[in-house]
């Protein structure tokens, strides 16, 4: 999945995130209210990108990590929850990818969400309301259930749908509920990821940084030779 970067990101997460999951009833008049209320945001978000970016502190956001923490290869993943490659790539090769490194203190998985939509958002703030804990197996269910959350009707549907998920991974209802209404988490993971975006320069999903250097998704053997290639090294 291949998308630009702009600066609705940021209006995205306040405007779709929060206000969305408390106004919408599933009507048409209240997703076109939606809709303009992005697009002002989106035009006052761009003439004041730089300072609102700087008043947000990312440091708060943990960084969701799997493997030993002095495993000598680090894997960065980029990836999109709403992206159906990146449920490809852990419906298969992530698993492999797991039993074959990660599990075995070859490999350091760091997971980093990317927000190309609104619904990929809720989705991160589902996945992370567990905790580190639960943010592997939530998300695992996210991706087993792309297809059906994704199209489960207008944005209140999803946003129920994802709540089902995430109170089946044995997260409280009411933890749900406070963390997709977090308007200052949902501001802070978008400039977050546009920060790890630019620095890492992905436009795409799933990428991945291999020990500092960036590789496309690729079939998982050739993601292996590259892996044992730095482990040789």
């Amino acid at each position: 999945m291949t998308r630009i970067m702009t600066g609705i990101c940021a209006a995205v997460a306040v405007a779709a995130g929060v206000y969305a999951i408390n106004n919408f009833s599933g009507r048409e008049d209240n997703a076109s209210l939606l809709d303009i209320q992005l697009v002002s945001a989106a035009n006052a978000q761009e003439s004041s990108q730089g300072a609102e970016a700087a008043e947000v502190d990312t440091s708060t956001i943990m960084e969701m990590v799997q493997g030993a923490e002095d495993a000598p290869v680090t894997l960065i993943e980029y990836s999109s929850y709403t992206c159906p490659h990146c449920a490809n790539f852990h419906a298969d090769a992530y698993k492999k990818l797991k039993a074959e490194y990660i599990d075995t203190g070859k490999v350091k998985l760091v997971y980093r969400e990317v927000y190309f939509d609104r619904f990929g958002l809720w989705a991160s703030m589902v996945a992370r309301c567990g905790g580190e804990e639960k943010f592997f197996g939530i998300t695992d269910l996210i991706f087993k259930q792309q297809a059906e959350w994704t199209r489960a009707g207008g944005p209140a549907e999803m946003v129920e749908a994802l709540k089902k998920i995430g109170r089946v991974a044995g997260v409280d209802g009411d933890a749900l509920e406070a963390c997709l209404q977090d308007a200052t988490k949902a501001q802070t993971l978008v400039t977050w990821y546009q920060e790890n975006a630019t620095k890492d320069d992905i436009s795409s999903t799933p990428s991945f940084i291999l020990n500092g250097t960036k590789i496309a998704n690729q079939p998982y053997e050739d993601l292996k030779a590259l892996i044992d290639a730095e482990l040789e090294g």
